[in-house]
């Protein structure tokens, strides 16, 4: 399919696309060296933006974002008839950037998550893609940053040689990070959430006929009830409601243009 651009959804602007267009646009700004800040939303993500008005300004700035979740994919395909065949899935979309770098010579980054499971991805990711090149992975600091350190990081990025970062710091960190580094560093930053812990198998993947019928947040749900259940309880029931309500047309959420500089949050 041809990208159809962004459609509001909910007040986030989401891009109708694909991989094979996720891809070729990621790996464009990087042989152009150019900043390019991408996240893949599931319902969280979305409803973190409905919830939090300069949160979704910031997403709304975003060059991509992506329709992670099924509910998201089906949302468009209501809403604006977008005829979106599968998601673009964080993880899966992970392993395609990198094996169209391997193929390229584009070295990544990684930033985010524990030495640990950077080591494991790292191992599983050069295996499955020999001729990838990891310029560096470090891991999260899991507190905020001072301004100075953030320029350090930046740094030790751009020093890195690498051409694409991948962000793992969770949901909102993770775009709150790629929103501020993009322009510091001059390449593709890309929140992928989960993937960091899918790839370093840490964490199993559902099956792939619960991801299809969009059950993906049970999963995770049943697995670790204590730190998801309001997430999902809470969230998903009134994306539902949301959804519908702008399919009516009884809420017409109208995406808010970032008109002033949102202030630094400084997440590392």
């Amino acid at each position: 399919m041809r990208p159809i651009g962004k459609r509001n959804l909910l007040g986030v602007l989401v891009d109708a696309v694909d991989y094979e267009h996720a891809v070729a646009s990621i790996l464009t700004a990087a042989e152009r060296r150019r900043g390019y800040s991408v996240t893949a939303l599931a319902v969280h993500g979305v409803m973190t933006g409905v919830q939090d008005e300069t949160h979704r300004q910031r997403l709304n700035g975003f060059d991509l974002v992506t329709p992670d979740g099924q509910p998201v994919r089906w949302a468009l395909n209501l809403l604006y008839k977008t005829g979106l065949k599968d998601r673009v899935y964080g993880p899966t979309l992970t392993l395609k950037v990198c094996a169209a770098a391997a193929e390229t010579g584009v070295p990544i980054y990684l930033y985010g998550s524990r030495q640990d499971v950077l080591d494991n991805m790292s191992d599983n990711l050069t295996e499955q893609f020999p001729g990838l090149i990891i310029a560096g992975a470090e891991p999260s600091k899991f507190r905020q940053t001072t301004a100075e350190e953030k320029l350090e990081i930046a740094e030790r990025i751009r020093a890195s040689g690498a051409r694409i970062t991948f962000v793992g710091l969770g949901c909102p960190r993770q775009e709150v990070f790629a929103y501020e580094y993009r322009d510091l560093l001059s390449m593709p930053v890309i929140a992928v959430g989960a993937a960091f812990d899918y790839h370093a198998g840490f964490v199993n993947e559902p099956p792939a006929w619960i991801q299809r019928a969009g059950l993906q947040w049970l999963y995770r749900l049943i697995q670790n009830p204590r730190r998801l259940w309001r997430r999902y309880l809470l969230l998903n029931p009134a994306y539902v409601t949301l959804v519908f309500l702008q399919w009516v047309g009884l809420r017409r959420p109208e995406p808010r243009p970032v008109e002033q500089p949102i202030p630094d949050v400084l997440y590392g």
